[in-house]
């Protein structure tokens, strides 16, 4: 004997195998609501790329000297910020290509091409940005803060301009000052020669800050190939020559800020000079005088030969002696200016520095050091590590710089106090010298120590100057902006394309979110998955008026189904007295009586006596469906004991061998009725005239009189109806079948449609074209 859970279990698996097939059922059953999707979708996608501005993209690449020792990112600053852990290294490369991307840089790209305020012009439905507007909106004098606005242009005919905005509307002439509260006070300004077209224009105003961020988001810098030293540019906008010119822009201002790095040592050095310069220029000023003086007072026309003797033996010292009072006299304003806690933040002025490697080494160190601080602070704040590291860095160096400088004016001190000695001895060495010209010599010495300061002072100025002409930026543009022939968005055919996608898709999401709510029987699996009880019938869904399709259509498909009902219920009804057929369901409208009738018909057919027992005494529906007398039934037979079998039993015209007996009046109470030993009397008696008892029982999920009847049942047929009986209802058969409170229990699934339920249940495909929809129709006519 087979195992009924393994049966269950290959039918299970059979079920599953054609999912896929049940799915596509379902799909192209909505294939309308596809074609208007996918149709919608299409239309929206092609009006969005009609509508929606072109994006394109603007590219420019630019050369960055990684070994240039002048720039404020040089090759030694960038080998000395070796921060590690959290900072890591960068190269100066890469540091170029952060500060490209600086707020700093675009804000004063905004602000020289005045990108804060948009110009559009309406075209239909769109607006279209305008570049080189016929007019320009000068903001005469701005709010503090300058809020996002949107003014409306219209040229009138008699020379004036309309404008509204959201608090203003009035007529204005071209050059008259009016008041935006969000702005401030304004004016337009008609471009000279340019004709204004009368169309409708839109000025929109954003905050400075506002517009930076929205071009900084469309802004890409990079460093394609990181052995190399070449930094790529991309810019996407809606115009590519005014996205062309925002690049130039940019990469101009990151240039001269560059050269501002280089330039602000050569500034340094010649402010320091210059300031040098005057405070000698004026000592020396006042030597000359001093030295003109004493000649005039002490009436010196011409020297002695003693003192020209002097001179000549003096002169070698006295040169060398003013060159060492020249560099320790410098060396004490360096070291001054390095103290000074107003200036240490400045770069130092190199050029003046003795010819010592070590020296010159730790000064270009210490003026790269304060040249990358300030461009990281165009991006980070005061408090950030990154800036801690670089003035520990620069503090260290400050120190060494100061000790170095003490070093070496030491040093030129003591060649000074030498020189000093020396020409002393030689002063002593020559007798004769009148004291007067002795005092004379030493103020044109002092005179001429003034004299080689100034002179080297002056030199180093003019060489000052010379250098910063030479200076040249770290980087070079090698390829300029050049805007791209296509634009980049939208991409028509990928818009197309997502639009076709999602038409498709959004069907398919609707139809099974539906579906996941549907709490009715719709397929096999939805019976399988709640309950044991096997399916022994499937009946389609009839499309005619007509509920007597086995009498009126014997060749249908329903006809055919209940045909395979029939050969079903002979397995369960084997012995001789086994004839009481039950039929009940979870609620009313589940095609109970439609079973019965079609049921004893096809019984009836095999030339069996068949009666129908209309026992759902509260809602009958056979004799009504039956068109058939009720005042005369089954309760008036358990009530008058007078009444015979005959007196209630009535043949039927659809069919010879069958014959019915209805439900009668209602009773008062129908379960006490159905108690009554009556019944059993009537059931027994019915069994020996018949050989098929069909009783149309009450639902079983409302009230317990089915399950009064199920003592005189020998299979129990319960009826389940597509896309009405719920699901949770299932478990009333599944509960009754576990617990065997009805004999034989059977489940017969009622007015299914195919599309929606399976394939290839019972005879669902026999006879099919009666329900083939004209749509079908018409493709196999086209495919024969």
């Amino acid at each position: 004997m087979n195992n009924p859970v393994e049966n269950k279990m290959q039918q299970h698996t059979e079920e599953d195998s054609i999912d896929l097939k049940l799915v596509f059922s379902k799909l192209s059953d909505k294939w309308m609501w596809f074609v208007s999707s996918v149709f919608a979708c299409l239309l929206i996608a092609f009006l969005y790329t009609c509508y929606v501005p072109p994006t394109y993209q603007i590219t420019a690449k630019l050369l960055v000297n990684d070994d240039d020792k002048g720039g404020g990112l040089g090759k030694q600053a960038g080998s000395l910020m070796d921060l590690g852990g959290i900072l890591g290294s960068k190269s100066s490369v890469d540091n170029e290509a952060e500060i490209l991307q600086t707020r700093f840089l675009m804000e004063q790209v905004v602000r020289q091409l005045q990108l804060n305020i948009v110009y559009q012009y309406k075209n239909g439905f769109t607006t279209r940005e305008l570049y080189n507007a016929p007019f320009k909106l000068l903001i005469v004098q701005g709010v503090d803060t300058i809020s996002k606005t949107q003014l409306n242009i219209e040229p009138l005919t008699n020379g004036k301009l309309r404008v509204i905005s959201k608090d203003f509307e009035r007529d204005v002439k071209w050059n008259e000052t009016f008041r935006i509260e969000e702005v401030g006070t304004v004016k337009l300004i008609q471009e000279t020669g340019v004709q204004v077209p009368k169309v409708n224009y839109v000025i929109k105003i954003n905050s400075i800050d506002e517009r930076v961020g929205m071009l900084m988001s469309q802004l890409l810098v990079g460093v394609t190939n990181k052995q190399g030293t070449i930094i790529d540019l991309g810019l996407s906008y809606a115009l590519p020559k005014k996205g062309e010119d925002i690049l130039n822009a940019l990469i101009n201002n990151y240039v001269q800020t560059n050269l501002g790095d280089k330039n602000s040592i050569a500034d340094s050095t010649y402010k320091f000079i210059r300031e040098r310069i005057n405070i000698i220029a004026s000592e020396l000023g006042d030597v000359e005088n001093e030295v003109e003086t004493f000649k005039q007072n002490n009436k010196l026309a011409d020297m002695s030969e003693q003192s020209k003797l002097l001179v000549q033996n003096t002169g070698e010292f006295t040169t060398e002696l003013a060159k060492a009072e020249t560099q320790v006299s410098i060396l004490n304003d360096l070291e001054s200016y390095l103290k000074d806690q107003n200036k240490n933040k400045r770069v130092f002025p190199t050029s003046l520095l003795p010819s010592d490697l070590v020296f010159s080494g730790m000064m270009e160190q210490y003026n790269s050091l304060l040249l990358e601080r300030d461009k990281q602070l165009l991006s980070v704040t005061e408090e950030s590590p990154f800036i801690h590291n670089i003035d520990n860095q620069i503090s260290g160096l400050r120190k060494g710089i100061l000790a170095n400088i003490q070093s070496t004016k030491n040093t030129f001190v003591l060649t000074r106090n030498k020189l000093r000695t020396q020409l002393s001895t030689v002063e002593t060495q020559i007798g004769g010298v009148p004291q007067v010209e002795k005092n004379y010599l030493k103020l044109a010495r002092n005179q001429k120590i003034k004299q080689e300061l100034y002179i080297f002072l002056m030199q180093k100025a003019e060489e000052t100057a010379i250098s910063k002409t030479a200076n040249l930026s770290i980087a070079k543009v090698i390829d300029p902006p050049k805007s791209q022939f296509l634009p980049i968005s939208p991409k028509k055919n990928v818009i197309l394309l997502a639009g076709f996608v999602i038409g498709l898709i959004f069907p398919i999401l609707l139809i099974f979110g539906l579906e996941l709510y549907n709490t009715t029987i719709s397929t096999k699996d939805d019976i399988s998955k709640h309950t044991q009880v096997p399916v022994v019938g499937e009946i389609s869904h009839n499309l005619s008026m007509d509920s007597m399709v086995v009498a009126n259509q014997g060749r249908s498909a329903i006809s055919e189904q209940f045909r395979a009902l029939r050969t079903n219920l002979s397995f369960y009804l084997k012995d001789h007295d086994q004839k009481v057929i039950l039929l009940t369901s979870s609620m009313s409208g589940e095609g109970k009586s439609f079973t019965a009738v079609n049921l004893g018909n096809i019984l009836a057919l095999t030339d069996k006596k068949v009666v129908l027992l209309e026992f759902d005494l509260r809602k009958p529906g056979l004799s009504s469906k039956l068109k058939i007398n009720n005042s005369l039934g089954f309760s008036n037979y358990t009530i008058n004991e007078s009444l015979k079998i005959t007196d209630i039993l009535r043949p039927l015209d659809i069919n010879k061998n069958m014959s019915i007996i209805s439900s009668g009046p209602l009773p008062p109470n129908p379960a006490e009725t159905l108690m009554s030993s009556r019944t059993q009397t009537l059931i027994e008696e019915l069994k020996k005239q018949f050989d098929y008892i069909i009783i149309d029982a009450p639902p079983i999920g409302i009230i317990t009189d089915a399950q009064l009847l199920s003592q005189y049942a020998d299979v129990t047929l319960y009826l389940v109806r597509q896309k009405v009986t719920r699901k949770d209802q299932l478990a009333i058969v599944e509960d009754l079948y576990r617990n065997g409170k009805m004999t034989n229990l059977g489940i017969v699934v009622n007015d299914i449609v195919s599309k929606y339920y399976g394939y290839g249940y019972g005879y669902g495909t026999y006879g099919e074209e009666q329900t083939q929809s004209k749509i079908q129709k018409f493709f196999k006519r086209s495919n024969s």
